[in-house]
């Protein structure tokens, strides 16, 4: 499975009564596939996965891959804290036809790196889909270490991993391990470039919700190794990469979809939708003089 290049972590749209909006995620991924996004990830961090019930997790990514159709690759998430639930959640995702799974790094618990070892091993070996690692420290506080990651990585139920820390010495290790059949996906929308031209084959993307074909054009040049245009192309998202960190993601990117017609801006709780005022505005503003490039561009 080719799961490289321009990857969206996918949103959940809410309606106002706080149920799932599938016609606004309908919109959403034809946006996506329209804008050249290349996977497309559906309930993850992002998608607020652990606000989701079930049945709710269940109906969203059938829809997904109905609509999907296997034009590009349906990667859902299906990490939890403990490792059979993390087993069960992946079986399901596979049932309802998802092409692969990304598997957050047990959140909360802690666990040893033999722990994670194990964890990894265990889902791969039962999950009953290929997997990608999913490294985020800031949100599980616990860090999957290179040298637990070439560990795994020659499993053949393993794809790679997507790594959200973002600095040069943990881009230039996971560059290191890079295999014909084991991907590093950057993690990070503000360091994609960097991590893309040091070795990683994309990026899964939170802006990319809002600008996919912006954001496809960073991840071709600089997975082609052209420098100066992928500048080019960060200096250009760099202002809507920069309003996305006012709030916790997904706080800033879902009040950008009011403006582009892909939804509300509602997060469930404990989540709050962004105020009104200089975050907001910020955010609109960024996106319009993205949308007006885009205007000339064409």
């Amino acid at each position: 499975m080719d799961i490289r290049g321009s990857i969206c972590a996918l949103v959940t749209p809410f309606a106002a009564d706080g149920s799932l909006d599938l016609a606004a995620f309908g919109r959403l991924l034809d946006h996506q596939l329209d804008g050249g996004t290349q996977a497309l990830v559906v309930a993850g961090s992002t998608g607020e996965a652990h606000m989701l019930e079930s049945e709710e997790f269940d109906r969203l990514l059938a829809f997904a891959v109905e609509r999907v159709a296997g034009r590009v690759p349906v990667i859902a998430g299906t990490g939890e804290a403990g490792t059979s639930k993390t087993v069960a959640t992946t079986r399901r995702a596979h049932a309802l036809g998802a092409d692969a799974a990304l598997v957050v790094v047990p959140y909360y618990v802690r666990p040893t790196q033999e722990g994670l070892y194990r964890h990894y091993l265990e889902v791969a070996e039962h999950g009953g889909l290929p997997l990608l690692l999913y490294n985020v420290p800031s949100r599980t506080g616990c860090d999957l270490l290179p040298q637990t990651v070439a560990r795994l990585r020659g499993h053949p139920g393993i794809l790679g991993i997507k790594e959200a820390r973002s600095d040069r010495e943990r881009i230039s290790a996971l560059a290191e391990l890079v295999l014909p059949d084991f991907v590093y996906l950057s993690g990070d929308d503000a360091s994609a470039g960097e991590a893309m031209l040091a070795g990683a084959a994309g990026t899964v993307s939170v802006v990319a919700n809002l600008v996919p074909r912006a954001f496809r054009a960073l991840c071709d040049a600089a997975i082609g190794g052209d420098q100066e245009a992928a500048g080019r192309c960060h200096a250009v998202l760099e202002p809507l990469v920069q309003a996305l960190n006012c709030a916790p993601n997904p706080i800033a990117v879902k009040a950008g979809l009011p403006p582009l017609g892909l939804g509300l801006a509602l997060p469930r709780l404990p989540l709050v939708e962004l105020n009104d005022g200089p975050d907001r505005a910020r955010l609109h503003q960024a996106l319009s003089s993205l949308a007006s490039l885009a205007t000339v561009a064409g």
